[in-house]
């Protein structure tokens, strides 16, 4: 089945404690279900000291579920995601719009 989000969609979050923030997706984990989104989800690791870092509290973006994301249309509001085909190739459209991702 095609991805209806992917890496460098725009993306708001539509529950959890992040309810409302909008950001960019980095990664998409397909097996998990997942995704993670730059500046959402965000938990404080403890990291110890290398001699090639500094230890200490790091601030990382952790998965969030690929439910509680939805993709954002060009009025910046959240979107459903549909297929069609247009010139024999598969290209996803934002439903509330119409227009091609």
């Amino acid at each position: 089945m095609a991805a209806k989000l992917r890496k460098g969609d725009k993306v708001v979050v539509l529950a959890g404690k992040d309810k409302g923030k909008q950001g960019e997706i980095t990664t998409v984990l397909p097996k998990e279900n997942k995704a993670i989104v730059d500046g959402i989800n965000v938990a404080i690791r403890h990291q110890r000291q290398t001699q090639a870092q500094q230890g200490g509290r790091v601030a990382k973006a952790m998965p969030i579920d690929l439910s509680n994301l939805a993709l954002m249309d060009k009025n910046g509001k959240a979107t459903r995601v549909g297929f069609r085909e247009e010139d024999g190739k598969k290209v996803r459209f934002a439903k509330t719009t119409g227009e091609v991702l």
